[in-house]
């Protein structure tokens, strides 16, 4: 098996939705995803795209049979804090649960790193669940993360 974190294209946009979907249903809330697929695809390849994204992708060995898969994606856009200036928010970041543990998660989360840099942003924000204890274990492990406490979310839906 062979791995290759790439940036996303047009063409990967019914998979990330798929694994979007799978990221709902581990979340508890299958139900939440309503974005149409036409206003993602949009909103990432259009002509004025408002995200992007990296995805995992595993290739079968020249031994093996099979094609390419997607088995994970980090999609991000770009806010301002007017204490810290432009940080990356990560939005969504998964790897799909038949493939954890294969190290993808790392090389999804080093590449992200890797553009913070190489963009001169300050740093990069994200949100978890307060139960997501792997995910916590997993962010936990690199230099410098700090999980906010006593901050609450906040949205209006329209």
């Amino acid at each position: 098996m062979q791995i290759t974190i790439r940036k996303a294209v047009k063409e990967d946009c019914t998979r990330m939705m798929e694994l979007i979907h799978e990221l709902a249903v581990y979340e508890k809330e299958p139900e939440a995803v309503t974005v149409s697929f036409d206003h993602f695809v949009q909103s990432g390849f259009g002509d004025n795209p408002v995200w992007e994204a990296i995805v995992a992708e595993i290739s079968p060995s020249p031994a093996e049979e099979g094609r390419a898969e997607v088995v994970g994606f980090a999609l991000w856009y770009i806010r301002y804090s007017t204490w810290k200036g432009q940080r990356l928010y990560l939005e969504d970041f998964l790897v799909s649960e038949k493939m954890r543990g294969h190290g993808i998660g790392k090389l999804l989360f080093d590449k992200l790193l890797e553009e913070c840099k190489e963009k001169g942003y300050s740093g990069m924000a994200w949100q978890v669940l307060d139960w997501n204890e792997p995910a916590i274990n997993f962010y936990k492990k690199y230099p410098n993360v700090h999980i906010d406490k006593g901050w609450l979310n906040c949205s209006i839906n329209f």
